[in-house]
């Protein structure tokens, strides 16, 4: 009976793989299993030549992988060590490294630690975890589409090779190329060195890196004397340095130390008695230094650093100007004397330029806002060094009358701050005690454009306006660079420019720069920055800087604006120029603000330290004037009378002159002889380019300002020569600057 069945079933099986559809490759269940078959058969080439693949990537990877030694010095990222001007290393900006500890000098707790916390498996996997794979692919199938980051994926090898060869991007090519690297690290490394490396390499926070950096940072000592409690506290901040940091967050921090050890104990690392024993909350943290005002003045040089060297990622040393002694006496002044809810800033030059020190503000941590080079401000009366060097260089004399009145210049009346007008005063008594209409009428008369060049010349880049009220500071100014203008007339009317940084180099002393030595350019003449300095050192002797003295001769000025917004004084001494601000960053008016008060107490207080190692240096006030302002008359111009009464020429040769006229007699001065012209006011101008010359060259002008004096003529010896004309007089209106 089978065998019938067997054989009247067999045509059926004939026929249908003939007509019924349901032979091979219908569909059918013997078809399916032949395509799965298939697939099988592709599906295991293709693993087998992926594996393949990998496996040369991953030998090709090996081989380009540098060797352990090679790892272990290179950094994760470029150094920067900043010396001070004694060669003193006070700050250390990019990665932080501590001491490189071996795996035998590393705490056990701090390696199971981390081991637990990171990669439990990672004594037992080869760089790549298939368990903590799986994890994450189904965190990621669960999270499509939420934008949420696929999580724990990584091992300590992919982390390891994440920090030292690519970067955190969250890219499939990335996370392949990170597997691929792991597995070559794995392949090249024993887990000792991996390990190894990993705690030497990985990132804590605070831009430290590194479990000794990481250890020295947060508690002040070496990695090597860790307690449990500290590990789980380091060991936390892997997953999130800027949120688990305990100095930024204890409470996060304490937190994340206890999942650690929960994990510790879960792992069989520590028993639970330890982990109930260990105490995160008691752990001392090291004493918090916080970013010092040396930061203001980083923050300022470090940026020239792309325009002084090639761009690079190699450590670097940058040696500055930067004195620590006179920079902590600066923090201390402005912090002491700038009132309550007042900023204040300081400058501090030296006589070639170099910053001594610079303060930003009051508090760096509050507010990194540099207000000594960033801030602009007005100026206030420390602005009319400008007016008076202009006055100075027109013609005026530091003894010079002139008259505290009333005045109205386009329909601007400056008001003096005592309310009062004090009538005849020389220029000197008018500069010490800052009086406003004895510079609205020095700006007038010379040109409030010849205000602006001065300004200009001597280093002022910010806008300035020609309005009468220029004079006073109504154009805005930057600290920096009015200190610098006062350092010029320290040096003499020689510019000064201010730099922060004298050398850099590589970590192993190769050099990339070195500052060129800088003379520098006159401004004004020597006469010029003596005469201004006269007043200067007058407005801190007698002025309105009193309270800038320090026991040795200072020369300075101060600055008020109106509803006293702000406050200046700036000054030198002993070669150090020293520019203070005080005043609040909205600009709102604060009771009591002069600068004759909390600014020059706080340059008094830190000049009396910064110049205390300083020798006394008298400040050169003697005046010498060019020959157009020797004398009173215009003889001086011709050279001193011989004691017969001629007079000689520049080559003291006689020159002969005309009989002055007797105009009691009711003479009239005769017409100009062929030989020789009439030595009066009108004839001196015109050679000199001052007035063009008369069409008919006839007598002196109706009103001569100045006829000069004429003694009794001498014989003629000689032809008249040609006569030396006196140096030109800066126009007074301020025309042709």
């Amino acid at each position: 009976m089978r065998r019938e069945r067997q054989s009247s079933s067999a045509p059926k099986s004939s026929s249908s793989g003939k007509g019924s559809g349901k032979g091979p490759g219908s569909g059918g269940p013997s078809g399916l299993r032949l395509w799965l078959r298939r697939l099988f058969r592709w599906g295991l080439a293709l693993a087998l030549v992926g594996v393949v693949a990998v496996a040369v990537a991953v030998g090709i990877a090996a081989q380009r992988i540098p060797s352990f030694e090679e790892l272990k010095k290179s950094p994760a990222g470029q150094t920067i060590r900043v010396h001070a001007a004694d060669g003193t290393v006070f700050l250390s900006l990019g990665p932080n490294y501590g001491r490189w500890l071996t795996l035998r000098e590393t705490p056990q707790v701090m390696q199971d630690a981390m081991v637990a916390v990171e990669d439990r498996r990672f004594r037992y996997h080869p760089g790549v975890d298939p368990v903590g794979m799986t994890r994450a692919a189904v965190f990621a199938v669960e999270h499509y589409g939420t934008g949420r980051r696929m999580q724990g994926a990584s091992t300590i090898t992919q982390q390891l090779a994440r920090n030292i060869f690519l970067s955190n991007s969250y890219t499939w090519s990335r996370k392949l190329r990170e597997m691929i690297l792991s597995l070559a690290l794995e392949w090249k490394f024993s887990k000792d060195e991996i390990l190894e490396l990993y705690l030497n390499k990985v990132y804590f926070g605070g831009g430290s890196y590194g479990i000794d950096a990481a250890s020295r940072r947060f508690f002040g000592h070496s990695a090597t004397q860790m307690s449990l409690s500290e590990a789980a506290v380091v060991a936390g901040l892997v997953k999130a340095p800027s949120r688990y940091s305990p100095t930024a967050d204890a409470q996060a921090a304490l937190g994340r130390s206890g999942v650690v050890l929960e994990t510790m104990v879960d792992a069989g690392f520590i028993t639970q008695a330890q982990a109930d024993g260990a105490k995160p909350a008691d752990v001392q943290l090291a004493q918090e230094t916080g970013q010092n005002s040396a930061r203001y003045f980083t923050d300022w040089a470090l940026p020239q650093l792309d325009m002084l060297i090639d761009e690079g990622t190699e450590a670097l040393d940058v040696y500055t100007t930067l004195d620590l002694g006179m920079q902590r006496a600066a923090t201390a002044a402005i912090q002491a004397d700038t009132p309550k809810g007042v900023q204040g800033a300081l400058v501090s030059l030296d006589r070639d330029g170099a910053v001594r020190a610079m303060v930003g503000g009051t508090d760096y941590v509050a507010s990194n806002y540099n207000r000594a080079t960033q801030a602009m401000r007005q100026p206030g009366s420390a602005w009319k060094l400008f007016v008076y060097m202009a006055a100075l260089e027109a013609g005026y004399k530091v003894d010079d009358q002139v008259v505290d009145e009333p005045v109205t210049i386009n329909g601007w009346s400056p008001k003096n701050s005592s309310g009062r007008f004090a009538g005849p005063m020389s220029l000197r008594t008018a500069f010490a005690y800052s009086v406003n209409t004895i510079a609205a009428k020095l700006g007038n008369e010379i040109g409030f454009s010849s205000v602006a060049n001065m300004a200009r010349r001597f280093g002022i880049t910010t806008p300035i306006n020609t309005h009468p009220s220029m004079v006073l500071g109504s154009a805005e100014v930057r600290v920096i660079d009015m200190t610098a203008a006062f350092a010029a007339v320290s040096r003499k009317g020689v510019s000064v420019q201010p730099y922060g940084i004298t050398k850099v180099t590589t970590a192993d002393g190769r050099l990339l720069y070195q500052k060129p030595a800088e003379r520098g350019q006159v401004l004004v003449d020597n006469w010029v920055a003596a005469g201004i300095t006269d007043l200067l050192q007058t407005a801190v002797a007698t002025g309105t800087g009193r309270a800038a003295q320090i026991g040795r001769p200072v020369a300075g000025k101060t600055g008020t604006t109106s509803s006293n917004k702000d406050g200046w004084f700036l000054g030198f001494s002993s070669g150090l120029t020293t520019g203070v601000w005080m005043g609040r960053d909205d600009a709102k008016a604060v009771g009591g603000l002069q600068g004759g008060r909390a600014p020059a107490k706080a340059f008094a207080d830190y000049m009396r330290i910064a110049v205390a190692r300083r020798p006394v240096e008298p400040f050169d006030t003697e005046v010498k004037l060019p020959e157009w302002q020797l004398e009173g008359d215009d003889e001086a111009y011709f050279g001193a009378p011989e004691e017969n009464g001629g007079m000689v020429d520049e080559n003291g040769m006689p020159i002969e002159l005309p009989a002055a006229p007797d105009t009691a007699q009711g003479d009239v001065a005769p017409p100009p002889p062929a030989d020789g012209p009439v030595l009066n006011q009108q004839w001196i101008e015109e050679q000199t380019g001052r007035r063009p010359p008369a069409d008919n060259g006839a007598a002196a002008p109706k009103a001569a300002p100045q006829q000069l004096r004429t003694p009794a003529p001498a014989p003629p010896k000689a032809p008249p020569p040609v006569l030396k004309a006196p140096p030109a007089r800066a126009p007074a209106n301020g025309e042709g600057n």
